[in-house]
């Protein structure tokens, strides 16, 4: 078996735009539903980003802010995406080693009966 990502139907330009749209969803919202092969390979990109906020330094979060959209987080404390990767949600994995997502399987979806996921911090 090739050790490698999935293509997800997509040419790489569109699949890294759809990647980096659903790890931004995903810090936001904290759990979000979507296709179960999208789930697994959102897992990569999610892990890394969260790794990343753990380390806290400056190059750090360059390196997430290459990836995540510029998106508001909380409308009250003005709070976006990077902020809150890096004030809540790295903190809360300070003593975990990996695994701060789980997938969760779910019923086909209706229209096509794509498998479905479940993709959420743990």
């Amino acid at each position: 078996m090739l050790v490698g990502y999935r293509k997800l139907g997509r040419l790489s330009d569109q699949r890294k735009a759809m990647l980096r749209d659903l790890a931004t969803d995903l810090i936001i919202n904290e759990k979000i539903t979507t296709t179960e092969a999208r789930a697994k390979e959102l897992r990569r990109t999610v892990e890394k980003l969260i790794t990343l906020g753990k380390r806290g330094d400056l190059h750090a979060r360059r390196q997430v802010v290459s990836v995540l959209r510029n998106e508001i987080a909380n409308a009250e404390t003005g709070q976006d995406a990077v902020q809150k990767l890096f004030a809540e949600i790295a903190p809360r994995y300070a003593q975990r080693n990996g695994g701060y997502t789980r997938v969760i399987k779910t019923a086909p979806r209706r229209g096509d009966a794509a498998r479905m996921a479940v993709i959420e911090l743990v």
